[in-house]
């Protein structure tokens, strides 16, 4: 139960997970997914990361999920889908981004559990992946049985990218990092350089200390993985995608039990989301994880599983009672 106890792990086999490549979704570039731990359940476990990560964020997850202490509570993750979101981790950015919006990115993440042969799912997402888990939701309320989401960015992130100087006080950290990655993919391939510059330098963890409670403790897997996916591009084109993205009108749609966590030190999740979020979602709970900052997941993996996890098996009884359900569409 200490704070980050796990190291990111690059190596899908150590978790019995198999890395394919799926030619799918806007722009048709190939979708790197790591997907395995298969039952006879036609229900998958979808985990979505978060801009500047990629499927090895769940990694620190998926080992607190396997440790004794919580194979008591029956939370070892099966039938799991993790892949890596266009501009991040093995999967590139299409050349033409104008059709990569929120909306498309949650049809290509349904199109990839479908091609794996599954029929309904159980999402989990961090950060920014959050707005494709709910759009995802609010899309496909006949598939998804419940969404998780860990520091999900949502009102305030939006409020943040379309208006910025009016709502600095809002998320001022988000704000400002988003600025600075604004600036670094104007300067190209300089910008890039900084950012790798700043890891070799072992400056990087202090750049990034915001984004944890206590950076100092950080696993060194983490800092290193930071350096490789903090891309200005894709940083700046997803929370554009945000900033244009209609969270009302879709949200409402939503179903199925959403259950949140954050952070009582999380600099990209206002107090104000909450609330916001509870008005929308009919099934809505928010569980503030103590001594935490945006990255639950990794500095209190047993934490997250324990307010994420068990919603979703009781949600999984009922589908199974219910027996067979005719498919929307």
């Amino acid at each position: 139960m200490r704070y980050a106890p796990f190291a990111l792990d690059a190596d899908a086999r150590r978790f019995g997970l198999t890395t394919s490549s799926m030619r799918l979704g806007p722009g048709a570039v190939s979708v790197a997914v790591r997907h395995g731990r298969r039952t006879d359940s036609d229900t998958a476990t979808i985990l979505l990361h978060g801009a500047a990560g990629s499927w090895t964020t769940w990694t620190p997850l998926l080992q607190a999920a396997s440790h004794g202490e919580t194979a008591p509570m029956d939370t070892d993750l099966t039938d799991l889908v993790i892949p890596d979101l266009p501009g991040w981790g093995d999967t590139p950015l299409p050349a033409d981004t104008s059709e990569l919006t929120i909306e498309t990115m949650a049809a290509t993440v349904a199109d990839i559990a479908r091609a794996l042969g599954y029929r309904r799912w159980n999402v989990v997402a961090h950060s920014m992946g959050g707005l494709i888990a709910l759009q995802l939701a609010a899309a496909e309320t006949g598939a998804t049985v419940s969404v998780g989401l860990v520091s999900a960015t949502t009102f305030s992130v939006i409020d943040s990218v379309q208006h910025p100087m009016l709502h600095f006080g809002l998320l001022p950290g988000y704000t400002t990092l988003l600025q600075v990655m604004r600036m670094l993919r104007l300067a190209g391939a300089s910008g890039r350089a900084l950012v790798v510059g700043l890891a070799r330098l072992h400056l990087l963890r202090t750049v990034v200390s915001p984004l944890f409670r206590h950076p100092g403790r950080m696993q060194s897997t983490v800092i290193a993985a930071l350096a490789v996916e903090l891309r200005p591009h894709g940083f700046s084109l997803a929370s554009a995608r945000a900033g244009s993205y209609d969270a009302v009108a879709s949200w409402s749609r939503i179903v199925c039990p959403v259950r949140a966590s954050a952070g009582d030190r999380d600099v990209f999740v206002s107090a104000t989301d909450t609330d916001r979020l509870r008005n929308v979602i009919s099934d809505f709970s928010m569980v503030t994880l103590t001594d935490a900052g945006h990255f639950g997941h990794i500095e209190r993996p047993f934490h997250v599983l324990t307010t994420l996890r068990l919603p979703m098996r009781r949600e999984m009884r009922k589908i199974l009672a219910l027996g067979p359900q005719k498919e929307e569409g």
